[in-house]
């Protein structure tokens, strides 16, 4: 599995710093997880919302996912926290899923890591993007 460089939009960036910086990403958000999206955007390619490429997970992106180990695929948006409910496939920044998937493209594979477990994940397609469609700001 190749890993390309993480990508962020100006725009996520801004609002994400802003996010990690409040006390409410602090009060529900594990450290361990907040820590690795703050080294995340540290080291992302930051790039403007008119430049990003069409097959990049930005905030508010709709994806396909495949879970490798039981070849079940989900079709996941990527949120802030406060619009997240995984009942509607609304997928928070904040878990270590959705900062993993963050700013990776699709056919890239991700290994997300929740306590002692290591899950393997293809992103399949970008089916909805923001900034493709113009709508910089949601």
């Amino acid at each position: 599995m190749s890993r390309s460089k993480t990508v962020i939009t100006t725009e996520d960036l801004r609002r994400l710093k802003v996010l990690l910086a409040s006390e409410f990403a602090q009060a529900i958000g594990r450290k361990e997880y907040l820590t690795r999206l703050e080294q995340k955007l540290c080291d992302a390619k930051v790039v403007c919302s008119t430049e990003v490429l069409p097959n990049v997970v930005t905030m508010n992106s709709t994806f396909r996912l495949r879970e490798l180990r039981t070849d079940d695929v989900h079709t996941y948006t990527l949120v802030y926290p406060e619009e997240a409910c995984i009942a509607e496939g609304k997928l928070s920044v904040l878990t270590p899923l959705g900062s993993e998937i963050l700013g990776h493209c699709s056919d890239e594979e991700i290994v997300c890591r929740v306590l002692d477990r290591e899950d393997r994940r293809r992103i399949e397609a970008v089916s909805f993007q923001p900034e493709r469609m113009g709508a910089m700001n949601m």
